[in-house]
């Protein structure tokens, strides 16, 4: 797994800051689908159903990885879109604890963003079970 960008250099206050600038829905999904575009690259090796995100309409693969009580992840999707939703999700928990995931409150998050009524439902859904699969490596 590469250095994550996303949780430590890019925060949720900051994908807040620069939706906040766009005046139309358009332009906010080219954002995040260029905010996946920073997603380090993940080794197809790890493409297994093991690390597969189950529930979203797209394929999503996630991988855990833990540096003293701090959670990194790693993540990649076969969508561009997703792959920037998931650059989303990873601002709010990549390198905290255990504890600071179970504690964000991702649904304030997700209302500050107004993401999920910008959403299909089925890509709703599976936002939701990306966030699902985190706050369960959280226990």
């Amino acid at each position: 797994m590469t250095a994550p960008r996303f949780g430590t250099e890019i925060t949720p206050d900051d994908i807040v800051e620069a939706l906040s600038f766009f005046d139309n829905w358009e332009d906010r999904y080219k954002y995040i689908i260029d905010l996946g575009k920073e997603l380090p690259a993940m080794d197809p090796a790890f493409r297994s159903d093991e690390n597969l995100v189950r529930g979203c309409q797209s394929q999503v693969w996630l991988l855990k990885r833990e540096e003293g009580d701090r959670l990194y992840f790693q993540a990649d999707s076969d969508a561009f879109i997703v792959k920037g939703l998931l650059g989303v999700v990873l601002a709010a928990y990549n390198g905290k604890t255990a504890q600071e995931i179970r504690q964000f409150d991702i649904n304030a998050y997700f209302e500050q963003l107004n993401l999920l009524k910008h959403l299909s439902p089925t890509r709703g859904s599976g936002l939701q079970a990306m966030v699902r699969r985190i706050q369960a490596y959280a226990g």
